[in-house]
């Protein structure tokens, strides 16, 4: 057993698509419309779905904006250099919303960042 995806619903699909491919450095993998349910699916991910987890963006026609909830809590990336992937994310136009520093209670340095819906993405530098 593994993980196969993780499903979040965005409002504005290309805003999302365009900062996990450009701004993170994900791949499109898979694209496709459902006009009957008037839906969109895109996987994004860091390899081929056979052997990685992904992102399913889910577009739901005419929704512009979801409440996230106190339940929903981060995806989390691992990373080598946290302050260079930072600095490249916000010079790429993302939002980084808390800087490179030990985690609370911890000694391991983590961000985080910002998608176009809110959702955090939290940074985990490996490596060190």
């Amino acid at each position: 057993m593994r993980i196969l995806h993780t499903m979040l619903r965005v409002g504005n699909l290309e805003k999302s698509l365009d900062f996990y491919t450009r701004v993170i450095g994900m791949t499109l993998l898979r694209r496709r419309d459902y006009p009957d349910g008037k839906f969109t699916l895109a996987f994004v991910g860091f390899g081929p779905e056979d052997t990685h987890p992904a992102l399913e963006l889910t577009h739901n026609w005419g929704v512009e904006k979801y409440e996230l909830g106190t339940a929903y809590g981060h995806v989390a990336l691992g990373v080598k250099d946290i302050r260079k992937t930072c600095d490249a994310i916000r010079e790429a136009g993302g939002k980084v919303v808390r800087e490179p520093g030990p985690m609370k209670h911890g000694t391991t340095v983590i961000a985080f960042v910002e998608d176009p819906d809110g959702y955090r993405v939290e940074l985990i530098e490996q490596g060190t």
